[in-house]
């Protein structure tokens, strides 16, 4: 019988100690000698210079471990908000998560956001206490915290032990053991310690074990009639019941620790061969998925790729091949498994979120040809998890950058167009005065793809401040208008008008003449050019957004090439729309901040000194907590800003809230 797989993603708030975790249980795995220190820029899964730099994980980086004869897939997820596309993509491949929470913060912005991500993705969730190191955070405080917030019951598997306001080991509730370090600072078991003789905290331990129970007896009906009879459920039957509770939306097995001083680890490693599902059975004649795209100097493109089938290398299709990615490290391998992650070379481009067929024909986006060579060459599906991801994550700055070499164009442009692939949340719009403009979620994200375009792809460009991209919108019905180009004996023609509708969507409508009579690569390029008209927008300041574009009429000659239409239709739009025609809105962020008290006056005058709305207040007299509503052209360098205003003590996170109406006192 071959070897189970798991595969896990790790997610948290930002500093809540996740890479920290990561490397803690490639440790306790045997996979690495020593944990490797964010603060140190030694962390494993951290390896590009811009992690080690900033102290955060930007890329989702994927080990492999192996623990009580399973073998793991472990990807380490950014924190950060900028970062977000990276998380819903990791989360597209694994079975399991473990959701890590700072018992020096509780349950923050991020953190919520994180299990709601879990939660709509179907990803069965292990919480893990983070920093009970310091025995000045409540444990108990944390866990009510987590029930109030989040709305689960978290269900305590480990506690913390402390001698002279040391923490010193963790209890095992499910095994009834204590774990303490050995001399070589792994985990063991405590093999002189019993919980029945009479050993400090052994009460507490006895009580969780019987909460447990309490718990699984909703699920197990054996536990419900031993605990019912007063009778001893033994741990082997207990596990039963948790594997059941562990899928239930309605409790969270929650392990507590520390990660720095490397206790609660083991539990929780234990745990994850215990009550995670298994990989799913996946379609016959699949190869795998793509679930991420890598740029590595000196080799070039890979896919991250799950594989769906059991393939020896004598069998893989031409011109394939798989390795396993640690970190920024490629090994090859032999053969690939079902469920398994490697990384994948191919002889073609592929796409975000793709999936690859083995069949005797490859359909890829601009051509269906048969297949060559002694292996079947495969074929691919369309992305549709890159589509909805490009959409699920609106850009909210723009910067201009160009070349500092008109011989360097083509090469920026590929490399530009490689990290859009690589990032749904990162879009480039091309200008043709020959410079880009450079759509991103945040600043922190702008300032890695320029550092990544010089450090990977070597590419020297003049970069301009970010601006806040905005939304146009329609005020009025436009049109129709009409306008023609002619290159040569070619000749284009279009009837134009434009409509404002609710929300953000577009919509354009052809002609039942022109749907009739037009080949298909003719209707997608009107299509393409409209809405590609659209996202550059009227005034140059954000893409045009909720408007109908409704075609009238269109004539072509044949052999008219796709960039006459582009031109033919963009100039159409520009005839169509007049800047008196468009209504600028500007993005509204919701920021969350606390800091200790004595900060509170000076931090929220710093809001209100930037347009910003205090919605709510909170704390508990030692540390304040507000929400607000802030322009985001308000906010550009707040880090800087509240950290000097705090003395470096204030925590914060921003979230688009939504558009509004610039102020009439205020004009771009």
């Amino acid at each position: 019988m071959s070897q189970p797989v798991r595969n896990i993603a790790i997610l948290a708030h930002v500093d809540a100690g996740k890479t920290t975790l990561s490397e803690r249980i490639l440790f306790t795995a045997g996979e690495v000698r020593r944990p490797g220190r964010v603060e140190e820029g030694l962390a494993t899964m951290d390896y590009l210079p811009e992690e080690k730099d900033r102290g955060i994980t930007i890329e989702s980086g994927v080990a492999h471990f192996e623990w009580k004869d399973t073998w793991f897939n472990f990807i380490d997820t950014p924190g950060h908000v900028d970062f977000g596309a990276e998380v819903d993509t990791a989360l597209t491949a694994v079975e399991g998560a473990i959701l890590v929470v700072s018992a020096a913060s509780g349950v923050e912005t991020q953190t919520v956001a994180a299990f709601k991500k879990l939660r709509e993705a179907g990803v069965r969730t292990i919480l893990f206490v983070n920093k009970l190191d310091n025995p000045d955070y409540s444990l108990d405080e944390t866990l009510i915290n987590i029930e109030e917030v989040l709305g689960v019951r978290p269900v305590l598997m480990t506690l913390p032990e402390y001698r002279d306001g040391k923490m010193t080991g963790v209890l095992d509730v499910l095994s009834k053991s204590r774990l303490e370090h050995s001399a070589t600072g792994e985990e063991v078991v405590d093999e002189g310690w019993n919980v029945d003789d009479g050993w400090d905290q052994a009460h507490d331990l006895k009580k969780h074990y019987a909460e447990a129970v309490e718990f699984a007896s909703n699920f197990d009906d054996e536990i419900l009639k031993l605990a019912m009879e007063g009778k001893t459920v033994p741990p082997k039957m207990l596990l039963r019941g948790l594997k059941a509770l562990a899928a239930s939306d309605d409790y969270a097995l929650c392990y507590a620790g520390s990660a720095m001083e490397g206790f609660g680890v083991r539990s929780l490693t234990t745990a994850l061969t215990f009550f995670l599902p298994e990989v799913p059975a996946f379609d016959k004649g699949e190869l795998g998925q793509v679930i991420r795209l890598r740029y590595f100097k000196g080799v070039g493109e890979i896919s991250i790729f799950r594989s769906h089938t059991d393939l020896e290398r004598k069998a893989w299709p031409a011109g394939f091949e798989f390795s396993r990615l640690k970190a920024n490290l490629l090994v090859p391998v032999d053969e690939i498994r079902a469920g398994d992650i490697y990384a994948m070379r191919t002889p073609f481009e592929t796409e975000l979120g793709e999936v690859i067929y083995l069949d005797e024909r490859r359909e890829t986006r601009d051509e269906r040809s048969e297949a060559r060579g002694t292996n079947p060459e495969p074929r691919t599906s369309n992305p549709e998890p890159r589509a909805s991801l490009r959409n699920k994550y609106q850009p909210l700055l723009q910067t201009r950058v160009e070349c500092l070499g008109s011989e360097d164009f083509l090469h920026v442009d590929n490399s530009l167009n490689m990290l859009g692939r690589m990032d749904p949340s990162f879009r480039v719009q091309k200008d043709d005065g020959g410079f880009w403009y450079l759509h991103t979620v945040g600043e922190v994200q702008l300032d890695v793809l320029l550092s990544r375009l010089k450090r990977e792809f070597g590419c020297e460009v003049k970069a301009g401040s970010p601006e806040v991209r905005w939304q146009e919108r329609l005020c009025r019905e436009v049109g129709p208008v009409e306008n023609s180009f002619q290159l040569g004996p070619h000749k284009i023609s279009i009837k134009l008008s434009a409509t404002p509708l609710e929300g953000d969507a577009h919509d354009i409508r052809l002609s039942a003449e022109f749907l009739e009579t037009a080949p298909r690569e003719i209707l997608a390029g009107v299509r393409s050019a409209l809405l590609e008209s659209a996202e550059v927008g009227i005034l140059g300041k954000g893409a045009l957004v909720g408007v109908r574009f409704e075609v009238h009429e269109f004539t072509w000659t044949e052999g008219a090439l796709p960039p006459m239409i582009k031109k033919a239709c963009a100039d159409a739009v520009t005839k169509l729309i007049k800047p008196a025609d468009v209504e600028l809105y500007e993005p509204i962020m919701e920021l969350s901040l606390e800091c200790p008290v004595n900060f509170a006056g000076l931090v929220t005058g710093d809001i209100q000194s930037r347009d910003g709305k205090v919605k709510e207040i909170g704390g508990d007299g030692k540390t304040h907590f507000l929400k607000a509503e802030v322009p985001l052209r308000k906010i550009f360098g707040y880090a800087t800003g509240v950290r000097s205003i705090s003395k470096g003590t204030a925590l914060y996170s921003m979230k688009l809230l939504g558009y509004r109406p610039i102020p009439a006192s205020f004009r771009p």
